[in-house]
């Protein structure tokens, strides 16, 4: 079966693609070039089938190009998979890098099996994660541009109070209240503040398309399902099921908080165990919102009035999950304290449990059974 196989690796760039064919048989690959266009795609999918004996198998490295030459060459009916680069097999003693020998590597490494596949996402869910990968962009551009502000205010001697908290309605009050006697400070100080505005307008915005969209199929069970956890409203849900696509394509809790890099690194030999950090490997867009998230759990267990309305409406079992998720974070968060342990390190095994907590199987919310 495999000797039929066709192997074709791709390295993708902005302008070029260099394609490396492995015919079955034959450890020589074929190596050309090709634009990297629509047209020059669907030329480069018929002559592989056309000098293929049987299936081909392409595959390229994920990177800045997206998705976009897999669903190509997948509309023409080639199989191609895009593949982690961080998992690719490295040999300690290559020492040059060029694209000709990054596709045959490609090629190479595919046919033995080695390479760990991506699953990509649909367009649709590609565009509701870039809507809130957007977002997060925006809340990073208003926090520099709080930074400059301040700063600026901090060389010319101006501080709002000790102990007092900026960005309150108070501290904004005392921004418009501060006037320059040089015309070029005042320029600056108000170009700071203008900034700030329009960023702030903009995430206003996305956040109300991004509450539009969870409203909507497929976003509207799973987001109201996440909800019902403490410390994850609409953002947070939305990131969850934007990012993740689908909880099914994980096996089990643990795959899915290995994939998160919530694990600890591990080095060990012998009867010798050492372990350090977490991996930070996968998705850092979900790892973040759920640390953020499971700082929620160092409160002793309740309901507010403002969970108690995210829950109405909401499946009994799926509230039934998420009081026992709470009950259980906030006991974890609390005995690991009291073990001495920062608070940091109590938030990231937090995470890690709250990440096994909640899986999507067959349409219905499950608990996953997670240890330590």
């Amino acid at each position: 079966m495999t000797k039929s196989i066709t192997w074709v690796g791709l390295d993708a760039h902005k302008r070029s693609i260099s394609v490396a064919q492995l015919l079955p048989g034959r450890r020589q690959a074929v190596e050309w070039e090709v634009p990297n266009e629509r047209a020059a795609v669907k030329r480069l999918a018929r002559k592989l089938e056309r000098e293929a004996s049987g299936e081909v198998r392409c595959c390229y490295e994920a990177g800045p190009c997206g998705y976009t030459l897999q669903r190509q060459l997948m509309d023409a009916g080639i199989v191609c998979e895009v593949v982690a680069p961080s998992l690719i097999p490295v040999k300690p003693g290559e020492h040059i890098k060029t694209d000709r020998r990054d596709a045959r590597k490609l090629a190479e490494i595919s046919r033995a099996g080695l390479l760990t596949e991506v699953h990509p996402p649909s367009e649709d869910e590609e565009a509701a994660r870039d809507l809130c990968r957007c977002r997060e962009d925006a809340v990073e551009d208003v926090a520099r541009c709080r930074h400059r502000l301040l700063k600026m205010l901090l060389r010319r001697g101006l501080v709002f109070g000790v102990g007092k908290r900026a960005w309150t309605r108070a501290h904004r009050e005392w921004l418009r209240s501060i006037r320059f006697e040089r015309v070029a400070d005042q320029a600056v100080y108000e170009d700071y503040l203008l900034a700030i505005t329009q960023v702030e307008e903009r995430i206003k915005a996305l956040d109300e398309r991004i509450a539009t969209l969870a409203t909507e199929e497929p976003y509207r069970a799973p987001v109201g399902w996440l909800r019902c956890f403490r410390g994850i409203d609409t953002i947070t849900a939305m990131t969850l099921v934007a990012e993740l696509h689908d909880f099914r394509r994980f096996g089990s809790p643990r795959e899915l908080i290995a994939y998160l890099g919530l694990v600890p690194k591990e080095h060990s030999s012998s009867d010798r165990t050492r372990r350090g950090s977490i991996t930070k490997a996968g998705n850092s867009h979900v790892r973040r919102v759920l640390v953020e998230s499971a700082w929620h759990y160092r409160h002793p267990p309740g309901i507010g009035e403002t969970l108690r309305r995210r829950r109405q409406g909401q499946p009994p079992r799926a509230i039934a999950i998420a009081d026992k998720a709470q009950q259980r974070l906030c006991r974890r968060f609390r005995r690991l304290i009291e073990r001495g342990k920062p608070n940091n390190k109590a938030a990231i095994a937090v995470a890690r449990e709250l990440a096994g907590l909640y899986l999507e199987r067959d349409g219905r919310a499950v608990e996953g059974c997670m240890r330590g």
